[in-house]
Formats: C-alpha cells, sequence, structure tokens
C-alpha cells in the first residue's frame, strides 16, 4: 500500500511542475511531467525492493532523462540562432529527481524541491515586468 501512495504523490508532484510547463505552453506539459516523475518513482520502488542496488538504476534513470530533455530543446534559426526548451528539459530532469526521491521515502525533500521548481519556474515572468 505505501508503494501505491508514492506512486500517487510523485505523480501528483509532477503534477505540479507539469501544470506551470502547460501555462506557458510548453511541448513538455502537464502530462509528460507526471509520467516522468511516475516511472522514475516506479524504477526505484523496484530497485530498492527487488535488486538492492538503487545506484545504478537511478544514474539510468538519470541517463534517460537526459534524452527526453535533449528533445524539447531546440534552435530556432532565424536572423540568429536562439536555443529555446532548456528550462523545460531542467524541469523535466528535476521532476524525475522528485519522482525518485519520493520513490525512496523521501517525500519531505521531494515536496520541498516541488515547491522549489515551481517557484523558480515562475522567475521568468518576473524578470520580464
Amino acid at each position: 500500500m505505501e508503494e501505491i501512495q508514492a506512486l500517487i504523490l510523485a505523480t501528483i508532484f509532477g503534477g505540479i511542475v507539469g501544470y506551470e510547463r502547460m501555462k506557458v505552453h510548453k511541448p513538455a506539459g502537464l502530462r509528460t511531467h507526471m509520467l516522468v516523475a511516475l516511472g522514475s518513482c516506479l524504477f526505484m520502488i523496484i530497485s530498492t525492493k527487488f535488486f538492492g542496488d538503487p545506484a545504478r538504476i537511478a544514474s539510468g534513470v538519470v541517463s534517460g532523462i537526459g534524452f527526453i530533455g535533449a528533445g524539447t530543446i531546440i534552435a530556432e534559426r532565424r536572423e540568429t540562432t536562439k536555443i529555446v526548451g532548456i528550462t523545460t528539459a531542467a524541469s523535466l530532469w528535476v521532476t524525475a529527481a522528485i519522482g525518485m526521491s519520493v520513490g525512496m521515502g523521501e517525500y519531505g525533500i521531494a515536496a520541498i524541491t516541488t515547491l522549489l521548481t515551481f517557484l523558480i519556474l515562475q522567475l521568468k515572468r518576473v524578470e520580464k515586468d
């Protein structure tokens, strides 16, 4: 039962970050962030329950998320080349860490990281004002 609660909590935390990305019309939004958090949490639960070495699975998750994040970064060519999507890639990376934290039972760290991530993503709007 604890594992089910962890999966639900990770999904909620991922949704909080993903909601912000969806609100500003980014390609990786609510569902993507929820799935990243859910999958990362599940990998950590499975690795600690059945394999006893969560570090190996954790490193695989981090590498895999790097590939997903790279897919959100594009170069727009106009008069000058502009790189976009770096913040979304970073939010996916942090969301994976949040899911992994929940999967390891570190709910407090995951909650604080979710809050900090959400607040950091608000900075762009503050910078433009």
